[in-house]
Order: C-alpha cells, then structure tokens, then sequence
C-alpha cells in the first residue's frame, strides 16, 4: 500500500509538471489530485516539492533517454531511425490529445534557479540527447562537428514541432519536417562516405 502510494504521488506530479510546469504544480495540487495524505508525501518525499520533482523529473530523462536509445539502436541507418523518432512523438501527441509534449520543457522554461539540481538535471538531459543522436551519426561515417550540428536540429526541432503541434492539434507537421531531415541526414552520410573515399584514394 506504501508504495502505491509513493507511485501515485509520482505519477500525479509527472502528469501535472508536463501540463502546468514547476511554478504552476503545487504540493495541495499534487494531495488532491493523488488523493494522498500529506503525511505520506513527507514520509516518502520530507524534502518536500524538490525533492519530489527531481525524482519525477529524473525518471522522465531517463524514459526518454531509454527509448530514444533503443529507437536509433533499432535501425542501422539513423536516417530512418530518426524519422521513427518523429514518427513516435507525433503519436505520443495523437495518444494524449495534444495535451502533454516533452516532460522537462515545461519545468525548463519554468525557470526554477532556485533548485540549481533540478536545472542541471534538465541540462544534462539535452545534452544527453543531442549526444545520442551525435554518436549515431558519427558512428553512420557523419564528421564530428556535421554530425553535432544535426543533432541540435533534430532535438531543437523535436521541441519546436511539439509546441506547434500542440497549438494546431495536428501531428502534420512532424511528419514534413521528418521528410527533411531525413533526407539530410542520408546526405550528410553520403558526403562523410564521399570524404573517406575520397581520402583514402579509392
């Protein structure tokens, strides 16, 4: 029963961190609609709302660092597996009706300076991110800094694309700019094979 508890508190403030942000998620917020006790939060949480929104939010880096993962470890051509990843966000959206994006960008543009933790997990997590996509990029024959720069557009678009998603309630958009930086990253593959050939004299 505890640990019901503790997973409903969890969850609770998961969903309303990803639709009101850190500012607008309160702990009377978090009891009612858990339906938990006070005394319970502070029994599995005692330092309270930081505490208990650096949990929610590690966990969440690390769902989408997992799947993120597994989505470009899928396929040996990050091309496709990056147009899956658009493909995947826009169901996402489609499931919960447009009403929940990415779950750090709210807490992020919330601002919370005051929980220095809390804003260099949320850092830390873009930079894991974008290192993942890097690496499958270089690992596809992209140089370095190209391969770099790709990964900023991809996560940056992601973010973006959400937002307007959400805004129009049409998943349209993810699936056009998925066309094109599909198609750029296939070109960006095909130039580092150029490179290599090109020197090595073949």
């Amino acid at each position: 029963m505890a640990n019901d508890t503790r997973t409903r508190i969890l969850d609770t403030t998961a969903l309303l961190l990803r639709q009101r942000g850190y500012h607008g998620t309160s702990l009377n917020d978090i009891l009612s609609a858990s339906g938990a006790p006070r005394g319970s939060l502070y029994f599995h949480f005692p330092g309270g709302k930081d505490q208990l929104v650096i949990e929610v939010t590690r966990d969440s880096v690390a769902g989408v660092t997992a799947r993120l993962g597994e989505a470009l470890a899928a396929e040996r051509d990050p091309a496709v597996a990056v147009h899956h990843i658009y493909q995947a966000v826009g169901r996402m959206l489609e499931d919960n009706q447009f009403s929940l994006g990415c779950p750090i960008a709210p807490v992020v543009l919330d601002s919370p300076t005051d929980v220095p933790e809390l804003a260099d997990l949320c850092g830390a997590a873009f930079e894991q991110w974008i290192g993942l996509l890097r690496e499958a990029f270089v690992s596809a024959g992209v140089p370095e800094r190209r391969a770099h720069a790709l990964a900023l557009l991809v996560e940056s678009s992601l973010e973006g694309l959400m937002v307007i998603a959400r805004a129009t309630r049409d998943r349209a958009p993810l699936q056009a700019v998925a066309d094109e930086v599909a198609a750029l990253i296939e070109a960006a593959v095909l130039a580092g094979e150029v490179q290599r050939r090109a020197e090595a004299g073949v």
